[in-house]
C-alpha cells in the first residue's frame, strides 16, 4: 500500500527527512514514532500529497505521490494534528459538506455521514456547531471526516491528542476494526497503545529510522538491562547471595511485606536469572512467593532510540 524509498525533505538549513525507505502493506496497523521534532509529521504530510519531497520517492497504492497526486488522494483519509475544522458549521453539515467534497452523493452521502457519526462516537453532537464542542469531540470529528470516503489509507497524526482514558479506548478499538479493509499507518506518543494497536513499529529519529520491527520483536531486542523481581523468605544475608549470581549488576530491597523480604535485581542485557536463583533459593532453603522478570517496554525501546545510542534495526 505505501513505498517509500530514499524519501528527503530539506527545510532552509536543516533535513527534516533523511534519506528513508519503508514499506506498508496492505491491512497492515503501522504505529510511526519518534521525539518531536523527528520527521513523523513531514513523512505524513509528503505521503497524503500535503508537500512534495526535496527527492526520493513515494507510492501509494500504485500512484506516484508527485505525478498522481488526485489518485493518491482519493485513497487516502489524513488526519493532521491540528485538524483544520470549520468552526461555524454544524458536525453533521459538516461531514455532508466534506463527504461532497470526496466524491460522495445523494443516499450514499447520507448512509455514510450516519455511519462515520456512529463509528466515532458524535452522533449525540451531531447538531452541535463544531466552535462549542471540546478538543476531544473535535478531534473526533477529523477522524469522521478522514473516514467518511471509505480509503483504503489512513494517515492519523495524533489521533489520540486530547482525548480522555474512555475515548482513547475508543479510538484503538476503531483502529484495530478497520483491519483488514484499512491500512492505518498512525503516530502518537502514547507508547502503550500503540503495543496494544500495531502490526509494527517504524521509529524514526533526527529524520532517520532507527527501528522498524514489531513490538515485540522491539522489545526482546532491547540492549538496556532488565530487572527481575523475587518475594522470599531467608536469612539476614539474601541479598548478599543475590549480588553474587553471575549476570546480576544491582540488588534493591523493596518494601517487606511480614517475613516476606522483595528484591528488584538490575541483570544484565540478555541475562536470565531466574534459574540462578531458584537453585540458591534450594540450596539455601529460601520459600519463593513470587519470581518473574519485568519485560522492557515499547517505552524503553523509545527512550534508548531517542538517547541516540541503540543501532538501527530495521526488519
Amino acid at each position: 500500500m505505501i513505498h517509500v524509498s530514499n524519501l528527503t525533505k530539506e527545510y532552509a538549513g536543516r533535513v527534516a527527512v533523511d534519506d528513508i525507505s519503508f514499506d506498508v502493506q496492505p491491512g497492515e496497523v503501522v504505529g510511526f514514532l519518534g521525539p518531536n521534532g523527528a520527521g513523523k509529521s513531514t513523512t505524513m504530510r509528503i505521503l497524503s500529497g500535503y508537500m512534495p519531497p526535496t527527492s526520493g520517492l513515494a507510492m501509494v497504492g500504485g500512484h506516484n505521490v508527485f505525478e498522481d497526486s488526485l489518485a493518491v488522494r482519493r485513497q487516502v483519509g489524513y488526519m493532521p494534528e491540528s485538524a483544520p475544522l470549520y468552526l461555524d458549521m454544524r458536525v453533521k453539515e459538516y461531514l455532508h459538506f466534506r463527504g461532497a467534497l470526496k466524491g460522495l452523493s445523494g443516499k450514499d452521502l447520507r448512509v455514510r455521514t450516519g455511519e462515520v457519526m456512529e463509528m466515532c462516537a458524535i452522533t449525540d453532537v451531531r447538531r452541535r456547531m463544531i466552535a462549542n464542542l471540546s478538543k476531544g469531540y473535535r478531534q473526533r470529528v477529523a477522524l469522521a471526516d478522514a473516514l467518511i470516503h471509505r480509503p483504503p489509507l489512513l494517515i492519523l497524526d495524533e489521533p489520540t491528542n486530547g482525548l480522555d482514558p474512555t475515548q482513547i479506548r475508543h479510538v484503538r478499538e476503531l483502529v484495530r476494526g478497520l483491519r483488514p479493509h484499512h491500512t492505518v499507518l498512525l503516530s502518537t506518543h502514547i507508547l502503550h497503545e500503540v503495543e496494544l494497536t500495531c502490526d509494527r513499529v517504524i521509529m524514526i529519529h533526527h529524520g532517520r529510522i532507527k527501528a522498524c520491527d514489531t513490538p515485540r520483536n522491539l522489545t526482546r531486542g532491547l540492549r538496556a538491562a532488565g530487572t527481575v523481581y523475587v518475594e522470599l523468605q531467608g536469612g539476614k544475608d539474601v541479598a548478599k547471595h543475590l549480588d553474587e549470581i553471575p549476570g546480576v549488576r544491582k540488588v534493591v530491597a523493596e518494601k517487606a511485606d511480614g517475613p516476606w523480604q522483595a528484591f528488584s535485581l538490575r541483570i544484565e542485557s540478555n541475562t536470565d536469572v531466574r534459574e540462578a536463583i531458584q537453585e540458591l533459593a534450594m540450596k539455601e532453603q529460601w520459600r519463593i512467593r513470587e519470581l518473574h522478570r519485568k519485560l522492557p517496554t515499547l517505552e524503553d525501546v523509545f527512550i534508548e532510540l531517542a538517547a541516540g545510542d541503540a543501532p538501527a534495526r530495521v526488519v
